[in-house]
């Protein structure tokens, strides 16, 4: 009988790969990004997986994937955990950012995202902070087969001035907020990485 659970001999530091949502140069969601690696435990080291220059995924092409997605896919694979942050739009999440996935995961048994650690966080100009948004890609990665961390949930309400261009917060509160936000990943990609045999 095969075990229930394996133990993973992989120490820190762990490799995020981290998704910005929003295309735009400009976007609060980047900005926050900035915010979150500054904040976040040394033993985390980050690294931007670009979606804005992937094709439109296109089934055809599932028996030969253009170079852009085999790229997009290797990087995601060497990624010991996930972090997306996104914008909400029309109560969902970004086309480009879904487009992403669709690439991702396919073809059928090549998913990339399966059992990695994942974290959600987003930001708005306005109060719902990406709350709907959210639900709809924790539904998306429940079924890809990608650990989520659920709690601390995180919906921020880019207010002006809230964080610097730099990714300095300038508010003590959110700071804190957003540092705990991180540990707390920290904490729970070490559990995944205990329990879950890794995807190879």
């Amino acid at each position: 009988m095969a075990p229930m659970a394996t133990i993973n001999e992989l120490q820190p530091p762990y490799a995020v790969g981290y998704f910005v949502g929003s295309l735009s140069a400009t976007s609060v969601n980047r900005t926050l990004s900035r915010a979150l690696l500054k904040l976040a435990p040394s033993d985390l080291t980050f690294t931007e997986i670009p979606i804005g220059g992937l094709p439109l995924y296109n089934r055809d092409l599932d028996g030969d994937f253009p170079p852009e997605a085999r790229e997009f896919k290797a990087l995601i694979a060497q990624q010991d955990a996930l972090l997306f942050i996104t914008p909400e739009y029309n109560r969902s999440i970004p086309g480009a950012l879904k487009n992403a996935i669709d690439w991702a995961s396919r073809p059928y048994g090549e998913n990339v995202i399966a059992r990695k650690a994942t974290a959600v966080i987003g930001a708005s100009p306005g109060q719902i902070g990406t709350a709907v948004g959210q639900q709809h890609l924790r539904s998306i990665l429940s079924f890809l087969q990608a650990p989520q961390m659920n709690a601390p949930e995180a919906y921020i309400w880019m207010r002006p001035g809230l964080i610097e261009e730099d990714g300095t917060v300038t508010d003590p509160g959110t700071e804190e907020f957003l540092r705990s936000y991180m540990n707390a990943f920290f904490e729970y990609i070490e559990r995944v990485l205990t329990v879950v045999p890794s995807a190879s």
